[in-house]
């Protein structure tokens, strides 16, 4: 009974979650549902299990969710993100469009804007960029989510998302684990992303396609959705719903102040990793009253906080001027952090219950027992949650707090280095996640007033398809020559 409870909590989850219901109210509910099938005592699995779980992620990770969020609606506020767009727009768009609105949502997330900032922006410039070139809007998803929610989420090294923050504290690793395994993959990612859809553009020329009818208002619905809402705040850390609220200044940034702050994100974020922690006299961490804990479980989060934190502050100097409202632009900002944040936490305390029922151990020697190696077993497991959960983010807290110190105790057994563990951990939870629920992609075509049956394979190809092949390869390459 145990077992089929674990099945029909899960099911329950992913079929009204993506009917539209809140994860606030689901996740516990389906906890619930699982704990009352195993007998398990109810009250104790809410207070003691789900809610201490739940607000254990957000004591190590929602400075990242606010931070990100806060400086992500101030680059839009200040014109910046719209500044980055229409630089590589001009640099690149009459010759290489889909390059162009690539490498646009790739510099803006890698740089720390959040996802759906980037969307709203984005969108209508790619809209102008592929009816001028007559290449098919149906192929936009794609694009945008080839440079925004692939390679930039979960491979290049130091990228601030929340996936590549949170194997950080239960593996002791930086935002620049594995490197160059991490290069690797967004090499093949965005290459294969590239390839897919430059012959898709083809086809459609050698079709007679073209751009296709224009649909209106789609961006302004989307934002007012609120079953879109309560979809996308489980997948990215901005509440769409704050998109609108702020004030955004009527002239772009210079393009020198827009993509400065960008650079600081990632410098300052290395400077932190490498240099500045590392040196620091942190013994006090040892102590009861900071947790007893150590350096190595929270630096990657410091890094990313410091870095994010000194973004915001560089953003705010360099375009004061284009900031006419900046206390509601930072309250925007900061209410957008809420409602994701505890929604993947909700996710993450319906997996903490999960993981304590008993039959979940038959669950857990499945998986730890699937040929390959701990690499591909951990791939598996970020991979299956992710899916199921519809959140790169959840399925990749929920599959490290059932399994994190396990697989810990086996890198420490084997000599599998934890960084290696980290890259592949991050890189299985961004595949997968991509299944017709997820909330960013839902939302996404509703941006571009699309449909799953218009674009769809093409995310498949350019979002799970290539993120499977440099996953695979980076096992590969990590299992025969080591973390690099």
């Amino acid at each position: 009974m145990g077992l089929l409870g674990i099945l029909v909590g899960l099911g329950l989850l992913v079929v009204l979650a993506f009917r539209g219901w809140s994860v606030l109210l689901l996740a516990p509910f389906a906890a619930l549902v699982a704990a009352a099938f195993g007998g398990e005592p109810l009250l104790a699995n809410l207070t003691q299990i789900f809610m201490a779980s739940a607000a254990g992620f957000l004591a190590q990770f929602f400075p990242i969710f606010l931070l990100g969020a806060v400086f992500g609606k101030l680059m839009d506020d200040s014109g910046a993100v719209t500044a980055v767009a229409a630089f590589m727009a001009k640099r690149l768009g009459e010759r290489r469009v889909i390059l162009a609105v690539v490498l646009a949502g790739a510099l803006v997330t890698y740089g720390g804007v959040s996802l759906f900032v980037a969307f709203f922006v984005i969108v209508p410039m790619a809209q102008s960029l592929f009816r001028a070139a007559a290449i098919p809007r149906r192929l936009i998803p794609a694009t945008i989510v080839l440079g925004t929610s692939s390679f930039t989420m979960s491979a290049l090294p130091g990228t601030p998302s929340i996936q590549n923050a949170i194997p950080m504290p239960f593996f002791g690793t930086t935002p620049f684990a594995a490197p160059g395994l991490g290069i690797i993959a967004s090499l093949i990612m965005l290459g294969t992303g590239l390839w897919w859809l430059q012959r898709a553009e083809a086809k459609a020329r050698q079709a007679g396609e073209g751009y296709g009818e224009e649909a209106q208002g789609t961006a302004e619905a989307a934002a007012d959705d609120e079953l879109l809402r309560e979809r996308a705040t489980t997948a990215r850390e901005f509440d769409p719903a704050e998109i609108r609220h702020g004030r955004r200044s009527e002239a772009p940034s210079p393009v020198v102040n827009a993509i400065a702050p960008l650079v600081v994100v990632v410098a300052v974020n290395l400077v932190m990793s490498l240099l500045v922690l590392p040196r620091l006299d942190v013994s006090y961490l040892s102590e009861q009253r900071f947790g007893g804990t150590s350096l190595a479980a929270v630096a990657g989060v410091w890094s990313v906080v410091v870095a994010l934190a000194t973004a915001i502050a560089t953003t705010i100097v360099l375009n004061w001027s284009r900031l006419p409202s900046l206390r509601q632009t930072m309250d925007a900002g900061a209410n957008a952090s809420v409602l994701p944040a505890m929604s993947v936490a909700s996710l993450v305390g319906f997996g903490a219950v999960i993981a304590a029922l008993p039959a979940f151990e038959m669950v857990r020697d499945w998986v730890l027992a699937i040929e390959g190696g701990p690499l591909v077993s951990l791939a598996v497991a970020t991979n299956i949650l992710a899916a199921l959960t519809g959140s790169a983010s959840g399925g990749l807290t929920i599959a490290l707090d059932a399994l994190g110190q396990t697989y810990v105790e086996i890198a420490a057994r084997t000599g599998v280095d934890l960084a290696l563990m980290h890259r592949v951990a991050v890189i299985g939870s961004g595949t997968l996640d991509i299944l017709p629920h997820n909330g960013a992609v839902v939302s996404l075509l509703a941006i571009c007033g699309l449909t799953h049956r218009d674009s769809y394979r093409d995310i498949v190809m350019v979002g799970i398809v290539a993120s499977l092949l440099a996953l695979v390869i980076v096992i590969a390459l990590g299992s025969v020559v080591g973390s690099f």
